[in-house]
């Protein structure tokens, strides 16, 4: 993750953190009355912002997604202990698919990508989407506020609904003149080549989402075995997959 660090030392990666924080607040705040669970979750086409400025500017537009979301939540009337963990969360959703799809394919985005490359894209976005809305259920139910199901589960939908369809066509449809102005984020960090490791990452990622959506819908018999509730069975249920989700980014 020496990527996070070195993009503070490089202007342009910086200004494309700004640029992609402000291009996530103006498409979040027009669809802020659109609201599914009041407070909390809305209809959100802005949802295919943060992994296309991931895949597009690697960790500035993972930051950017994340500082983005929080400006979203202050002037959408939002802002609230579970902002945190929205951060963090929309964090995700533009990191996960960068380091994702670099460690399964290289190639630039156009239509006529291999199958290989098309299919990398999706699962990579559909990662990072999924462990989006987990953090964010997660951090709303340790508070009270709103049940895992009902918020991580619309989430996840709505990320899935707008990053597997307007993402890749926000993609091929800049991508050359993000190259040809300089901009593509291979052309400004110079990463390190992805490795076995990361495959390993992906796979701790998979695995955490897989738990933490699986228990938390279906905490019913582990309700039963542990004798809990509330936060200890948040706690329980959907805090293994979350380490794991956190875990294997770091590792990825």
């Amino acid at each position: 993750m020496r990527d996070l660090v070195k993009m503070w030392s490089n202007t342009r990666m910086v200004v494309l953190s700004a640029v992609s924080a402000a291009l996530y607040v103006a498409l979040l705040l027009p669809f802020k009355f659109l609201l599914v669970i009041p407070g909390f979750a809305e209809l959100r086409p802005a949802g295919a912002i943060p992994p296309a400025c991931g895949l597009l500017f690697g960790p500035a537009g993972a930051f950017g997604a994340g500082f983005g979301n929080l400006i979203g939540d202050i002037f959408g009337g939002m802002l609230g202990p579970v902002s945190l963990f929205g951060v963090v969360a929309n964090f995700l959703y533009g990191y996960l698919p960068y380091k994702t799809y670099r460690a399964l394919a290289r190639e630039n985005f156009a239509w006529k990508m291999p199958l290989r490359n098309w299919l990398s894209l999706l699962f990579s976005i559909a990662l990072g989407a999924c462990s989006c809305g987990i953090v964010i259920g997660f951090g709303a139910d340790l508070f009270g506020f709103v049940p895992f199901r009902a918020l991580a589960n619309w989430i996840c939908i709505n990320n899935l609904l707008f990053g597997l369809t307007l993402c890749p066509l926000i993609l091929i449809s800049i991508f050359s003149y993000i190259k040809d102005a300089g901009l593509f984020y291979e052309d400004l960090l110079t990463p390190k080549k992805a490795g076995a490791l990361s495959i390993v990452g992906i796979f701790l990622v998979l695995i955490g989402i897989l738990i933490a959506l699986g228990l938390g819908n279906y905490s019913g018999p582990v309700q039963n075995l542990l004798d809990v509730s509330g936060k200890t069975l948040t706690a329980a249920t959907v805090g293994p997959g979350v380490v794991l989700i956190i875990i294997g980014t770091i590792v990825i």
